[in-house]
């Protein structure tokens, strides 16, 4: 049987264990340029197998909160070069997470002050964060605006202008779609935020048409062994609920299936909350069958909650890679710790969004 602790294959990626960094936002990104503590900051926790950054906004419609990084001007591209570079020196792996808000975001956070944008006008209620007199603030989001028909072939090339930028530029190992947690893409899959009448709406097929269409412009970019995607089909994060997900993502994966991806990136559960929702049950033992049976070949990761004992037990019943989140905060050599079973640091939550080196580069690895 696999451990946490063995090499793992996932498309081109050619992993040292089967421990993930999850992505964890930390806006300290002022005007979404990565600062040189980054670079420390990834540089530390280089033992996972693979390290996910931070989500970052593929353009500045794409941004939600303050003081989060992007990957569509040159000053970002040379700092997150920086970034990777420190981890590669120390043997790591690490991929970008692709990231567009849709209507999770603010007026002041976007291009003149404009709305953000939606598969439909619906404002979420959910907050976002902004940078007040130096402190982070959560605000309510503004209300978006529904994307026109002909703005959606930007969208598409936003994604795909962003993974080619982010792989052969700034020197990520690879890309991850970030297709979950009540953000654009995920904002169209899902019948409580999409409400459109037209080929992006309506049935399971014109709901997921975005998404397939984005991953598709991806994989011809970079490559389908260097992508991955992360689906969250229960989540109610961020206000997104669908009436009936297990067909839309049992279909969403076997149309990605023929790409060659890498991984396929599962939140189970309410992210950061509990693995399972009574009141919407889900089969991930079937959605995973449903990609395999279609002949998808990815490495299977798992996220949502895990400690050693619920890793070891995920990949016995299968699963590939294990995503650990907040743990990876407060214990930079996480990977040694799980496998000497040493105590783990308590992280400090109000550290987590903005501020400087305290609470991100700070925390003691073992003697």
């Amino acid at each position: 049987m696999s451990t946490l602790f063995d090499p793992v294959q996932a498309g081109d990626l050619r992993l040292a264990n089967r421990i993930v960094m999850a992505p964890l936002t930390r806006n300290r990104s002022p005007e979404a340029v990565p600062q040189e503590m980054t670079e420390t900051y990834y540089a530390q926790r280089a033992t996972a197998g693979l390290l996910i950054s931070e989500a970052t906004a593929i353009s500045h419609q794409g941004q939600g909160y303050a003081d989060v990084p992007g990957l569509y001007a040159p000053e970002q591209l040379l700092a997150w070069k920086r970034v990777t570079d420190a981890v590669h020196a120390q043997g790591g792996k690490i991929v970008t997470q692709l990231w567009h808000v849709g209507r999770v975001s603010h007026n002041e956070l976007q291009p003149a002050g404009g709305q953000p944008v939606a598969p439909s006008a619906i404002t979420a209620k959910t907050k976002t964060v902004l940078i007040k007199d130096g402190v982070p603030t959560f605000v309510d989001t503004s209300a978006p605006r529904a994307l026109q028909l002909s703005e959606l072939p930007g969208i598409v090339h936003d994604y795909e202008r962003a993974a080619r930028y982010a792989v052969q530029s700034a020197g990520f190992d690879g890309v991850e779609i970030h297709a979950a947690n009540g953000y654009l893409l995920d904002q169209f899959l899902k019948t409580g935020s999409n409400h459109r009448e037209d080929a992006y709406g309506g049935s399971i097929e014109n709901r997921a048409r975005l998404l397939i269409e984005v991953t598709r412009a991806v994989v011809q970019a970079v490559g389908g062994g260097r992508t991955g995607i992360r689906l969250s089909p229960v989540t109610p994060a961020n206000d997104v609920i669908d009436t009936d997900p297990q067909p839309l993502f049992e279909y969403v994966l076997r149309e990605l299936a023929s790409l060659g991806l890498a991984y396929v990136h599962v939140i189970e559960g309410a992210t950061g909350g509990p693995r399972e929702i009574a009141e919407r049950p889900f089969d991930y033992p079937a959605l995973k069958a449903a990609y395999r049976e279609a002949g998808g070949q990815g490495a299977w990761m798992v996220n949502n909650g895990y400690d050693k004992v619920l890793a070891e037990k995920a990949l016995a019943d299968g699963a590939d890679l294990v995503a650990f989140g907040k743990a990876f905060i407060s214990n930079p050599d996480l990977v040694r710790r799980l496998r000497e079973d040493a105590p783990l640091n308590a992280w400090d939550k109000t550290t987590f969004y903005g501020g400087g080196a305290k609470g991100y580069i700070d925390y003691p690895a073992l003697a």
